[in-house]
Formats: structure tokens, C-alpha cells, sequence
């Protein structure tokens, strides 16, 4: 099994944690994602690459969250970048309401 990258370990904490209205902050992102400690440098760099994201929703100092809207989006990043499978996609996004419209690009 391939050791995931630091943007999908990031993602995956971010779903795993996702409520409604809840931005998280850099420090507690690292704390929780599946990542060494000697990637918080590079973990530190993607948490702003991700700001930008589409399916990011940028809080500024109160931190970043999952852009609920954009959930196509991230499950084709999911896919494509995590090769993490769609029926994992589907059971961790349980929120994206497209998946009947869903095609993976």
C-alpha cells in the first residue's frame, strides 16, 4: 500500500472531521491528519495551497472547510489525485446530494 501525500492525509482529516459552519485551523489539521512529522513543513505549505482550492472554503484566521457546494469536485480530486475508491468517496461525503448526476472525470 502507497503512503498517501500530504494534500490527500489533509483531506482525509478534513472529511473525517467535516460539520456544517466549522472552520479548522492549520495546527489542528496537522495534529489529526496521518501525516510525520517531518512532513509539517510541506503539510504547513499545502494547508495554504488549499485555501485556493475549490472545494475549500477559505476562513482566514479562523482556518479552512469543506466547500459543500464544490463536493463534485473534491470526490473527483478524491479519485483521481487519493485513488481512493468511489464507494469510499460516497460513504465519507454523505452530504453530496450529486451523486445521481455524478460522472468521474
Amino acid at each position: 500500500m502507497r503512503k498517501p501525500s500530504v494534500t490527500c492525509a489533509l483531506l482525509a482529516a478534513m472529511v473525517a472531521e467535516h460539520r456544517w459552519g466549522s472552520p479548522i485551523v492549520e495546527a489542528n489539521l496537522l495534529s489529526i491528519a496521518a501525516i510525520e512529522t517531518s512532513d509539517y513543513d510541506t503539510a504547513s505549505e499545502v494547508f495554504d495551497e488549499l485555501r485556493s482550492a475549490p472545494y475549500i472554503t477559505n476562513r482566514g484566521k479562523r482556518g479552512i472547510e469543506l466547500n459543500s457546494s464544490e463536493f463534485g469536485a473534491l470526490a473527483d480530486f478524491l479519485y483521481h489525485e487519493c485513488e481512493w475508491e468511489p464507494f469510499e468517496i460516497k460513504s465519507r461525503l454523505k452530504h453530496y446530494e450529486g451523486w445521481n448526476q455524478h460522472e468521474w472525470t
